[in-house]
């Protein structure tokens, strides 16, 4: 079985789609995504410098894009993502990538909302000092009392010996200068405490926007940043894009439903690598491919013979949805 994946914020570097663009039609799919975020996308893959495409409501709109623009270089055939693809998730923003990618969204609805999210959550990262630095190794438990001791968040829960934690820069100063054992402290480039409560002013703009969008149900198994689990209702998907802006990443969670499901073959899709990295430390035997170039076209071709070639069964284990006021 064929996953394809979506990565977030943090994910993109100058000059990543400067070889995409030598691809036909490329160049015209991300100019009319441009048009629709109000944002030259085009520079911003190109020639824009690292901090500029720092800047979140830069940053989010960017891989949005991205990914939506490279995804026809992969399938071509637009059946082919339901006929080949048997999982597909994102990891924070990407959850908005591969939402439009199985039909939740449009293209140009995925667009307006993640240009607001990323105002919002530029907003609200504006209105007090905080920030983000991943907790690599140590003790789970001692990591987690750790957080808990210096009043952080445990944003993302990434698996594979990593946690994003997430709070004041205060806060996380004090978590550098005194770490968990055997556990690496890395302040991470983003401008504020992601999917935390300081995250809920972004989360009350969304859900207005949210309300006059009507989603289509999802196309092929959609997995859920909350819980991991699958999501198959497009309101229910909407919602948690919502609420996911100041809710923990459970990608630690979304690896192990793609072990359950059986997915032998995963494939990120650009600006690629992190989600990968992550996949080879914890989806042991699975294999995988960022898609950082048209030069990995070829093997990406191969390993959608090999991993998505028949039907697929798109029922899945059970998964428990969590009720709204639990997220």
């Amino acid at each position: 079985m064929l996953a394809i994946v979506a990565p977030g914020q943090g994910s993109q570097t100058p000059g990543f789609l400067s070889p995409w663009l030598e691809l036909p039609g490329l160049r015209d799919r991300l100019e009319w995504l441009s048009a629709v975020a109000g944002i030259d996308l085009v520079a911003h893959g190109t020639t824009s410098d690292a901090d500029t495409i720092k800047d979140t409501a830069v940053a989010q709109p960017l891989i949005v894009a991205a990914g939506l623009a490279c995804l026809p270089a992969l399938l071509p055939d637009p059946g082919d993502l339901v006929r080949r693809v048997g999982a597909t998730a994102g990891h924070s923003v990407g959850e908005i990538t591969v939402a439009a990618a199985a039909g939740v969204l449009s293209q140009e609805q995925a667009m307006v909302f993640v240009r607001e999210r990323g105002r919002g959550m530029a907003m609200a990262s504006a209105a007090a000092p905080t920030g983000m630095s991943a907790v690599v190794g140590g003790d789970a438990q001692e990591v987690a009392a750790a957080l808990e001791r210096h009043g952080l968040t445990p944003a993302n829960m990434n698996g594979a010996g990593q946690v994003v934690a997430a709070g004041t820069l205060e806060q996380l100063e004090g978590l550098a200068q005194e770490p968990p054992a055997r556990a690496r402290v890395i302040p991470l480039a983003v401008a504020g405490a992601f999917h935390t409560r300081h995250m809920q002013p972004a989360v009350d703009r969304l859900a207005g926007y949210a309300r006059v969008i009507e989603p289509g149900a999802p196309r092929l198994p959609l997995l859920s940043n909350a819980d991991g689990g699958v999501v198959r209702d497009g309101t229910e998907v909407l919602r948690r894009l919502v609420t996911q802006v100041s809710s923990p990443v459970r990608w630690d969670l979304t690896m192990q439903t793609l072990a359950d499901l059986g997915v032998t073959g995963l494939i990120e899709i650009p600006p690629a690598g992190t989600l990968v990295g992550l996949a080879k430390r914890g989806l042991k035997g699975v294999d995988t491919l960022a898609l950082k170039s048209p030069d990995d076209l070829e093997a990406a071709a191969r390993m959608i013979r090999e991993h998505g070639a028949g039907d697929r069964d798109d029922t899945g284990p059970s998964h428990h949805l969590p009720e709204e006021d639990s997220l």
